[in-house]
């Protein structure tokens, strides 16, 4: 965004613009008021305004940043791109494409996962970590409304968040460390779903406690 446009931006426009570039100076000044400035005066936009953007502080930096990263991960591996994919190559190559998004940045996601891990963010931590595996799943094509529509969001929140906790550290070449370990963390979420659709095909025409305790309950006449 140059500065002759700052004026026409709106405020998510310029949080839009500002995210990536605090999350590059958060390394050294944190997510504080100090990368806000930087970040403001390297796109061209008023301190002023940019804190007026940002009243919500280093939550809402944060926030702003993974959703610039949604956005990176859905240009790096488009709708078109996964669609010619299996399920678990779709949610490899999501959280793949995170992972490079932020590879030159790991130092500014230590400090984010630092701060959102604070009692008073927890709430706040949570929301953003299923807004993340909820768009994965989606993007990869699970429309279930039932049960599994969360167990499956919850147990690809675990392993993406084990999987950032090993990036973290990962000195290996092109972070093969990091590669192998969610290769064989989205096995395991393969072969739990595996075994989970074959334990509901055998039980689906089983009889129902629940229904013979309402028909004691409510006796057909």
């Amino acid at each position: 965004m140059s500065a002759t446009t700052t004026s026409d931006a709106t405020l998510d426009e310029i949080r839009a613009t500002l995210a990536p570039l605090i999350a590059d100076n958060a390394a050294f000044d944190g997510w504080t008021s100090a990368a806000l400035a930087a970040a403001a005066d390297s796109a061209g936009i008023d301190q002023d305004i940019a804190t007026l953007a940002f009243t919500g502080g280093a939550v809402e930096m944060i926030d702003a940043w993974f959703a610039a990263i949604d956005r990176q991960m859905t240009e790096t591996v488009p709708d078109v791109a996964l669609s010619r994919m299996k399920v678990r190559d779709k949610i490899t190559a999501q959280i793949e494409a995170r992972l490079a998004a932020v590879a030159d940045t790991r130092e500014s996601l230590r400090r984010a996962l630092s701060i959102l891990a604070m009692p008073q963010n927890l709430l706040g931590a949570g929301k953003l970590g299923w807004r993340t595996v909820d768009l994965m799943w989606r993007r990869a094509g699970d429309t279930a409304t039932d049960y599994n529509h969360y167990s499956k969001r919850a147990i690809l929140g675990g392993v993406y968040a084990a999987t950032i906790t090993v990036f973290l550290d990962d000195e290996s070449e092109d972070w093969a460390d990091t590669r192998a370990f969610l290769a064989r963390r989205i096995e395991g979420i393969m072969r739990f779903e595996k075994a989970k659709a074959g334990f509901t095909a055998r039980t689906e025409n089983l009889p129902s406690f629940s229904r013979f305790i309402g028909r004691l309950r409510y006796p057909v006449v």
